[in-house]
């Protein structure tokens, strides 16, 4: 039995300007703080000698690559995004960048927003406009029951507001 997995399919290219902003910071904050820092550390412990035992050229080594490998990644990511910055014509309708409000028939009150893939905050309630939850969502008006897909059973929902 093999390893490979295909690879997992791209999400979508769909942010909101609170999202670009935040990985426009975050880009230039690994380029020219966290990078700045590691390198000379990473030539001082390279200048101690017997690379193969020193820990440190490791562990700076390894930082170094994880940093390149997300400024490369936010680079590219940056280059593919759509910033939907605008909103709908249709105000009641549920589309990418809404922040739902929703009832279950117990009474429970919950709220989502839908942010793009590299936005995902579980404790602020924002969640991808890829995933079931939110592909559910899309396209429904304000009042319209919703089934929410969930590991047990589909949850029946109420969406009470919608806001941009």
């Amino acid at each position: 039995m093999s390893r490979w997995r295909p690879p997992t399919p791209k999400s979508s290219p769909y942010i909101t300007p609170e999202g670009e902003r935040a990985l426009n910071e975050e880009l230039k904050e690994l380029w020219k703080l966290r990078r700045r820092e590691v390198v000379p550390a990473l030539q001082a412990a390279a200048a101690e000698g017997d690379r193969s035992e020193n820990a440190e050229y490791i562990y700076r080594k390894k930082q170094l690559g994880q940093i390149d490998r997300r400024v490369r990644y936010l680079s590219k990511r940056l280059d593919e995004v759509q910033v939907v910055d605008r909103k709908p014509p249709d105000l009641n309708k549920i589309h990418f960048g809404a922040t739902v409000t929703l009832a279950k028939s117990d009474g429970t009150v919950f709220e989502y927003r839908i942010v793009g893939a590299d936005e995902i905050d579980a404790r602020k309630g924002y969640i991808s406009v890829d995933s079931p939850v939110a592909r559910a969502l899309l396209g429904r008006y304000l009042d319209d029951d919703v089934n929410l897909p969930s590991p047990e059973s589909p949850v029946s929902v109420t969406v009470l507001k919608v806001k941009y």
